[in-house]
């Protein structure tokens, strides 16, 4: 067993794989019929669905920075496994109680959990194996876990249909065992700038956050970048929230014979799946994740995409246009999200890479704490197909900060952005 757990812990691609392709699968499991656990089993309305988000989100804003800077200055492993031991003390608390206060606090959970992952993971991953070979592992982990996802997926529908909760509260239990394996396989190799204890490492803390804001201020395109997530984060939370429920409510779902409505979102899940990693494939293949110009291209074309087809997706009126518009949509997403992540890194350096990458998720939370109530009160006033046209337009002021990226590129290498960071004035100085 020891030898085994050896040889696994000298393949860092292989275990960050692995979890990835692990979350990826306790995501489905949760995710494929969280909607209709909230709408049928704890009664929420389009608003309340949205403040959940929220609840999600604004756990992640606060505390996305910060423990990107723990994992910067202390462990990225550590905080890799404190994460998923959080994530699923969310998932299971959600499955347990199905009302609206413990479901909040659930949210809050899985959010502080999502913060000490994000970041830490792919900064881990960036430290062990380099930059590049990062980058394009990113992408074969969205695959990865996108294959994963499928077992998930036929897990959760098989489940949700003896018993609406059952997926919640299994996928809670396992990623508490994860968490458990994680601490076993995962190794870490020391870091110069953490080797210092105690009151050191707090001034380290302090130190990282300052270099990570100088870098900021140094790559201007690292601005552009979380500004784009920013609007992201705006338009994604309202469709997240009230997608499935607009096929509830609004097209209605035709009849599957003898199963269940719930089996439509398994449906769609798989096909996501499916069509997302035919679609990452095309995208690992065709896009250099390592050039600037090549991925800001990219996802300009795909950001276009995902407004048309948000667009649609609210004004259509027939089920089988609606469900074509939320697969659209869908896949895309699953295509950009490595695509931002390799790019983000593009534009960050060692020291601070966790802290710098947690930012994008932090910009992204924030669009959605912005975006989520405003939609869904949109929602309850007006209507659902009203909520989603204001949502896919939300995302267009992102295609004219890409655009200004494939236009004026940041030209500065690496070490000369670096050496200007190094030499900008500290905060408060």
């Amino acid at each position: 067993m020891d030898r085994m757990l050896s040889h696994i812990r000298n393949r860092p691609m292989a275990v960050y794989l692995g979890l990835e392709g692990a979350l990826a699968l306790l995501m489905a499991l949760y995710g494929t019929v969280t909607t209709i656990y909230r709408v049928q089993a704890a009664g929420l309305d389009p608003l309340q669905l949205t403040l959940v988000g929220t609840a999600l989100e604004g756990s992640i804003f606060l505390l996305q920075i910060p423990t990107g800077a723990l994992a910067d200055v202390f462990s990225r492993r550590r905080s890799v496994i404190l994460g998923v031991a959080l994530t699923g003390a969310g998932f299971l608390l959600e499955g347990l109680f199905p009302r609206f206060g413990p479901i909040l606090l659930a949210q809050v959970l899985w959010g502080a959990g999502y913060t000490f992952i994000s970041g830490a993971e792919e900064a881990w991953i960036s430290d062990e194996v380099g930059v590049e070979r990062a980058n394009r592992g990113f992408l074969r982990a969205q695959q990865v876990g996108m294959i994963a996802g499928l077992a998930g997926v036929g897990g959760s529908v098989a489940l949700a249909s003896w018993r609406l909760n059952a997926p919640l509260e299994l996928a809670g239990l396992l990623a508490l065992g994860l968490a458990g394996l994680v601490a076993l396989v995962m190794r870490e190799s020391p870091r110069s700038h953490a080797e210092a204890v105690g009151v050191a490492r707090l001034a380290d803390l302090r130190g990282t956050l300052q270099r990570s804001w100088r870098l900021l201020l140094s790559r201007p395109t690292l601005l552009l970048i979380l500004g784009i997530e920013l609007f992201g984060g705006l338009s994604s939370e309202g469709f997240d929230r009230l997608g499935d429920a607009h096929f509830l409510l609004d097209t209605g779902l035709p009849p599957l014979g003898p199963f269940q409505p719930v089996v439509w979102f398994g449906v769609f899940s798989a096909s996501i799946l499916l069509l997302g990693l035919l679609a990452t494939e095309l995208a690992r293949r065709r896009v250099d994740v390592n050039s600037h110009r090549a991925v800001a291209r990219t996802l300009l074309a795909l950001t276009v995409v995902i407004i048309v087809g948000m667009v649609a997706f609210g004004l259509a009126g027939a089920f089988w246009f609606a469900a074509a518009m939320y697969l659209v949509v869908n896949v895309v997403r699953r295509v950009s999200s490595p695509l931002y992540t390799a790019w983000l890194n593009q534009h960050t350096e060692p020291a601070t890479r966790a802290t710098v990458l947690s930012l994008e998720g932090q910009a992204d939370a924030l669009g959605q704490i912005a975006g989520g109530p405003a939609v869904g009160a949109i929602g309850s006033a007006v209507s659902l197909p009203a909520a989603l046209v204001v949502a896919g337009l939300a995302l267009t002021p992102a295609v004219a900060l890409i655009a200004r990226t494939v236009r004026t590129p940041d030209a500065r290498e690496p070490a000369e952005a670096d050496a200007l960071a190094e030499s900008a004035e500290p905060i408060g100085s």
